[in-house]
């Protein structure tokens, strides 16, 4: 059973950064995309950012964080990161990491935990 565990929330300032690690309990290359949601309370969970693995990496952004949030991997770490720039309020949220393999009749999911983060004066 593969395992996905998210790192590095916390409290910052408006303006502040952060960055967020999703460690995987196996080779990251299993997963043909990995991507970052968050989820604030009372409302659904919102997709962040996401990465896939195929003959060419394409990293995509959500229009809410483009500019802001920069996604990045290293498969020798078995790890995906996400650098949290310039954060608003707005992005406060349970950050979780998510990863997808394909199976023989479909895809499988995978989730962390989360990790919280706060973006308060």
């Amino acid at each position: 059973q593969v395992q996905l565990a998210e790192s590095g929330g916390g409290l910052v300032q408006p303006g502040g950064s952060l960055r967020l690690s999703c460690a995987a309990s196996e080779s990251i290359l299993k997963f043909y995309v990995m991507d970052w949601y968050r989820q604030a309370p009372g409302k659904q969970r919102e997709w962040v950012a996401g990465i896939t693995s195929s003959t060419s990496t394409s990293i995509n952004y959500a229009s809410s964080v483009k500019g802001r949030f920069t996604m990045s991997r290293d498969s020798d770490k078995n790890a995906v990161y996400l650098q949290m720039n310039s954060l608003k309020p707005e992005d406060t949220a349970v950050y979780y990491c998510n990863g997808k393999i394909s199976v023989t009749h479909g895809t499988r999911d995978y989730w962390g935990q989360g990790t919280q983060v706060t973006v308060s004066s």
